[in-house]
């Protein structure tokens, strides 16, 4: 592949599109990074509520179990200490869930931020440069042969703006049909130009 044109305007344009594309895509890890911190943050939440929960629960399930060595009325007084002990575990438990529910909302948006970053990175200025780098490769290799030069300079004449081909020549079909090797090269040289590719004078091939 051949990643840059050899024309120093599209080159530049490109290069600073590859920088561009570099700052969009660590911008958008490090949006999600702190996408995923902010939301994180919350996780305390939870926490807070386990730790008092456990503590809740440990501490009324200590009180029941002592009061329930009172003889004769201890099994009475335990039961609702029991009760509000299994109601502080359940706490705890909401607790853990809601710092679990957390970090993978966390996780999921933060991954979520940075994969749609690159999603659009690929789609919208790799592919386009990938596909424009393999064409000057393939274009470029075209250009070795005089009968490449004939073919380059048909599509020259089938893709190309008008404008751009009569500047060529008024009569450039006429003058391809006819063979003309003038024409036929300016003709080749228009089509490469458009992938990015300079015709080399002496030699008639690309410049690598």
């Amino acid at each position: 592949m051949r990643l840059y044109s050899d024309f120093w305007g599209a080159r530049a344009y490109q290069i600073a599109g590859d920088v561009v594309a570099l700052l969009v895509v660590i911008a958008g890890i490090l949006l999600g990074r702190s996408l995923h911190d902010a939301i994180a943050g919350l996780e305390d939440v939870g926490t807070q509520v386990e730790r008092s929960g456990s503590d809740f629960s440990s501490t009324l399930g200590s009180i029941g179990k002592q009061l329930g060595g009172v003889p004769l009325i201890g099994g009475g007084i335990r039961a609702p200490f029991d009760a509000a002990s299994g109601a502080g575990a359940t706490l705890a438990s909401a607790g853990a869930q809601w710092r679990d529910g957390v970090e993978r909302v966390a996780t999921l948006s933060g991954w979520a931020v940075v994969l749609g970053v690159l999603l659009v990175v690929l789609v919208g200025w790799v592919r386009p440069r990938l596909v424009g780098a393999v064409r000057r490769a393939v274009v470029a290799r075209l250009a070795g042969s005089d009968a490449d030069l004939e073919l380059l300079a048909l599509r020259a004449l089938a893709t190309r703006p008008p404008r751009a081909v009569t500047r060529v020549d008024p009569h450039a079909t006429a003058a391809w049909r006819r063979g003309d090797p003038d024409v036929i090269r300016r003709l080749a040289a228009l089509e490469l130009r458009a992938a990015g590719v300079r015709l080399r004078e002496r030699e008639g091939v690309a410049r690598p």
